[in-house]
């Protein structure tokens, strides 16, 4: 035991370089993935064919495909004719996974959307609001505190996501733990691992689940936000379990 605690601390700011990159990867790539998920998520709903077509398109090509393969294509494919285009591993870690789970979010926010009563609509229609004004100021709201339970379930695989990065050349969380386990053993290594994305993903519920609690407050209903915080919850459509 004390052998490993030697290799943790020789190793410690290695661990913490890694650590951050993946929370740049995780923080970045979420809200790439949220920008998408929104666009698509409302392409996906309009009449036009061509514009809905091209959100369905990309949707299943993200959702049909395998992370990796996608983070291998961007790393060595786009480097080479006709795209010519290389871009630094991190950005390209931050695109794949935006890409990828922007893709699972559009569905979300599609389907909330759909969950909105249509009275809420026809009443946004006798008030005589744009299509615009329908869309952010009466039916967004309600449907975004519909979407928070699954994004925040996206957003906690988006972090464990960041694990397969670092095959593409960057050292991350997880490449730094494979290091460790040379100077340690297998077991200390890993469960450290185990313990620091717990916490991570842990923390990052609670900011998720806070989201709801005010998302909810603002329409009148759901719980105080200390207590969404400190007794955390997971929902589906028929209520918490």
């Amino acid at each position: 035991m004390i052998e490993n605690l030697e290799g943790l601390q020789r190793a410690l700011p290695h661990l913490l370089e890694g650590l951050y990159i993946t929370l740049v990867l995780t923080v970045c790539g979420a809200l790439l993935a949220f920008v998408i998920a929104i666009g698509l998520g409302l392409l996906a709903r309009f009449e036009n064919v061509l514009l809905r077509g091209f959100a369905r398109l990309v949707i299943e090509v993200f959702r049909g495909t395998s992370l990796l393969v996608q983070l291998f294509f961007l790393f060595f494919v786009l480097p080479l004719p006709p795209f010519n285009l290389e871009l630094p591993p991190v950005l390209v870690g931050v695109v794949g996974l935006g890409l990828n789970y922007g893709a699972y979010g559009a569905e979300v926010v599609r389907g909330s959307i759909n969950s909105v009563p249509r009275g809420q609509w026809e009443a946004t229609t006798a008030l005589s609001l744009s299509r615009l004004q329908r869309m952010w100021r009466v039916i967004f709201p309600q449907a975004w505190a519909l979407m928070l339970p699954s994004l925040a379930n996206l957003l906690i695989q988006l972090l464990k996501g960041t694990a397969v990065v670092y095959l593409i050349t960057i050292v991350d969380l997880t490449a730094e733990l494979n290091k460790l386990r040379i100077d340690t053993d297998v077991f200390f290594a890993y469960s450290l691992g185990l313990v620091v994305y717990f916490v991570i993903a842990y923390l990052l519920t609670l900011v998720m689940n806070a989201l709801e609690a005010r998302a909810k407050h603002r329409l009148g209903q759901g719980t105080r936000l200390r207590e969404a915080v400190a007794a955390p919850t997971v929902e589906t459509s028929g209520g918490a379990l």
